[in-house]
């Protein structure tokens, strides 16, 4: 933690309320004909050239037109608004595993994929399998139906692609991390430097090496930039543990008034996924929730989405604290070694 929480509101273009994306064109775009041709072109030569996606390597995905907008986004993530939804890539013409040949290509094409568990896996097929997180305590949000609570993921950034949707409910919703920051700072400024300090996590049995928690600020002020890690659920599931310390009043009360304010509507920017669209979102400068779902009954119906962790080659410092958490280990030690070299 350093010496002296940061106390100042944050400025920048990834410090916003929804009413700065009143229109959808600001934040959605569309591919144009020569890149849905590209895609066509790929997904051909993929499904001729591999059995599954990991042999696909950033030397094999030829898109050049693709890749220019791909690039300009990724500087929209990281040094931008934080966020950004790519919409009609046409999911239902294809299979289960050329949508995963493809996505993981376009994920290439913004930075590198990440492992998100224990056992190494950098693409993840987000559907409910049934699981609860209090009966099963290596499960996760992304395996359930439930409501996920604003939350940020794993790398520098996360990125998903929607298969098919939910009879009803799923609806993404998007929060600015230093608008929430801001707002703390206003109205509980004792809070902000609470929330400055160390708080331990459950690491839901994925921590590399087997630890049962992780300890690290929600907050995290370095070389001038404000980034997140943030699970209320996890903070909360982390006091089953004997070892952990009892979360403090102040500690309770500073995770209560985020909750608060992050359930705003002026904080949100709320959508619903549609087939076919990428949602990708920076994962220091944004939380990100999903809506409680009702889903199909016929497994081949049910809503499903996939999701890469991604290290952007143009990823932010990032202070030490994340050195050893699940999510941004890879990403730490890539730029660290970057630093290094």
């Amino acid at each position: 933690m350093p010496a002296t929480p940061h106390m100042t509101p944050i400025q920048g273009p990834d410090t916003w309320k929804a009413a700065n994306f009143k229109e959808p064109r600001t934040w959605v775009e569309h591919y144009t004909e020569r890149e849905l041709k590209e895609i066509e072109q790929a997904v051909q030569r993929f499904t001729a050239r591999f059995d599954g996606f990991e042999a696909i390597t950033r030397e094999d995905v030829q898109m050049p037109f693709l890749q220019a907008k791909l690039e300009r986004i990724r500087n929209e993530i990281e040094g931008g608004k934080g966020f950004q939804v790519l919409r009609g890539l046409p999911v239902a013409r294809y299979t289960i595993r050329q949508c995963e040949q493809l996505f993981w290509a376009l994920s290439l094409l913004v930075g590198e994929p990440e492992a998100q568990d224990k056992s190494g896996s950098r693409l993840h097929s987000v559907y409910n399998k049934g699981k609860k997180l209090t009966d099963d305590h290596s499960a996760r949000g992304y395996e359930t139906d439930n409501e996920l609570t604003f939350h940020n993921d794993g790398g520098d950034a996360f990125m998903l692609l929607c298969i098919k949707t939910a009879v009803s409910g799923g609806v993404s919703k998007l929060v600015s991390v230093n608008q929430v920051f801001n707002q703390i700072l206003k109205r509980a400024p004792h809070l902000a430097a609470t929330l400055q300090q160390p708080y331990y996590f459950d690491a839901r049995g994925q921590y590399p090496a087997g630890h049962e928690v992780q300890c690290v600020p929600v907050f995290n002020y370095f070389e001038g930039k404000l980034s997140a890690l943030y699970k209320r659920d996890y903070l909360d599931m982390a006091q089953r543990f004997d070892h952990v310390p009892r979360l403090t009043g102040d500690q309770i009360a500073a995770l209560d008034l985020l909750d608060e304010i992050c359930s705003e509507p002026d904080m949100q920017l709320s959508f619903m996924m549609e087939p076919g669209d990428i949602q990708i979102g920076n994962n220091y400068s944004i939380f990100h929730s999903r809506t409680k779902y009702e889903d199909h009954e016929k497994p081949e119906d049910k809503r499903r989405l996939l999701r890469t962790w991604l290290t952007l080659p143009n990823g932010r410092a990032l202070p030490a604290a994340f050195a050893d958490t699940r999510e941004f280990c890879h990403s730490y030690r890539a730029r660290h070694a970057a630093a290094t070299a």
